[in-house]
């Protein structure tokens, strides 16, 4: 960091500091110019007049007031504009001592509005001006009274444009710093929201296969004595429900690699074309499981489809832990004119409620609506007149976030 910008540092810290400068350098300029005399006959020369002791002390005066110019500005401005008037009445000659007052004159209107500066601006200068012209022992038209007026006016001005573009480059920086919070908002949102996402994937995966696991686990513990081959069948679909799950986990977790990671997964997502293969997996695991489907031919947006393939697993998988040993499970889904219905329908003779309802422990059917409700969609789930349950979602087809070509 050089000297100079040291120093600038320093003056900023210590505005005191500066102030007392200025009002040297000021009271240093007023010294000099009271030596100076405009009317010589031979232009302004130095040395033409002295000052007496009256203008002196009025001009060391309005320079140490000027020290205080920002604690109190217009009380700085009053005490100067007060010593101006002394000066310009009883000096003979004058001495220069409304310098102090532009000074103060443009500290008051760098730091008020704009109506209170044409005040305080007009004030000032008809005040000066009409004490130069009128007490003074000098014509009215004389040019130290005309130069009084012009000083003033542009004191009151250059206060005038500092304070408008302060204020410009302070509302420029606010709105600034606006948008940079309301981007870390937006990056937090969506942080959590993906955070929500891989965690109902998460849920999914996991529920699901655990749960065939567990079953096919008891079914291959109950026959190992007596039917071996029973449970031979019932760990080849452990395994295969091990092999699937940990192959969905794989898939999910990849979520959270760099894109440019080359190992990060490819595989697409499932959707309803593995709708087939997934009511397989739950005939395997003792639940029977039939499927009616009107919506082929349907080309659905990737979350669309991957929503609804949530849904039928999140529900069987609800069969399969609640409804009992001899329940049934119907899927169904329809195409309905702009949507496709999703339909999971159970007769389990044992109470089957959502857990999430019953004890508050489970995010199943809560990860559902948030799913349906995302893409603009309704799921409603609750039990079945006459026994069972029943889990319906409406989906569209076209969400917002759907390509063009994503068309029935």
């Amino acid at each position: 960091m050089s000297t100079l910008l040291r120093a600038r540092h320093w003056l900023k810290a210590h505005p005191l500091a500066l102030d007392a400068a200025l009002a040297t350098a000021v009271l240093v300029c007023m010294l000099a110019g009271s030596f100076v005399d405009p009317n010589a006959e031979r232009g302004a020369k130095w040395g033409a007049r002295t000052p007496d002791a009256l203008g002196v002390t009025l001009m060391t005066l309005s320079a140490v007031a000027l020290v205080l110019r920002r604690r109190a500005p217009r009380t700085v401005l009053a005490v100067t504009v007060a010593l101006s008037v002394v000066a310009l009445t009883t000096g003979e000659p004058r001495a220069p001592v409304a310098m102090s007052a532009v000074i103060a004159l443009y500290t008051v209107a760098s730091t008020t509005d704009r109506p209170t500066t044409w005040r305080v601006g007009l004030l000032t200068m008809t005040v000066l001006t009409g004490t130069a012209m009128l007490a003074g022992p000098l014509p009215w038209y004389e040019q130290e009274n005309l130069g009084i007026f012009a000083w003033t006016g542009m004191a009151a001005a250059a206060g005038d444009a500092v304070r408008s573009r302060r204020a410009f480059v302070h509302a420029i920086r606010e709105r600034a710093e606006r948008a940079e919070r309301t981007r870390e908002e937006e990056a937090r949102r969506r942080v959590a929201e993906e955070r929500l996402r891989i965690a109902r994937d998460l849920h999914d995966v996991v529920a699901h296969h655990i749960a065939l696991v567990n079953v096919q686990a008891g079914v291959a513990a109950h026959v190992m004595d007596k039917r071996p081959d029973q449970a031979k069948e019932a760990l080849a679909h452990v395994r295969e429900a091990s092999r699937s799950a940990l192959g969905e986990l794989r898939a999910t977790v990849g979520l959270l690699r760099q894109s440019g990671d080359p190992e990060a997964p490819t595989e697409p997502a499932p959707g309803l074309n593995r709708l087939d293969e997934l009511a397989d997996t739950f005939r395997n695991a003792g639940l029977p499981v039939e499927v009616a489907r009107s919506d082929l031919g349907t080309t659905l947006p990737a979350a669309v489809d991957l929503a609804a393939y949530r849904v039928i697993q999140e529900a069987l998988t609800n069969v399969q832990k609640h409804a009992g040993p001899e329940a049934k499970a119907e899927v169904s889904v329809v195409r309905v004119g702009p949507n496709i219905e999703v339909t999971v329908l159970d007769n389990g003779t044992e109470e089957h409620k959502p857990v999430e309802e019953s004890d508050g422990g489970g995010h199943g059917l809560i990860g559902m609506r948030e799913r349906v409700t995302a893409l603009g969609g309704s799921c409603t789930a609750g039990p079945r007149y006459g026994g069972g349950f029943r889990v319906h979602a409406i989906l569209p087809v076209k969400t917002s976030t759907a390509r063009p070509d994503d068309t029935a």
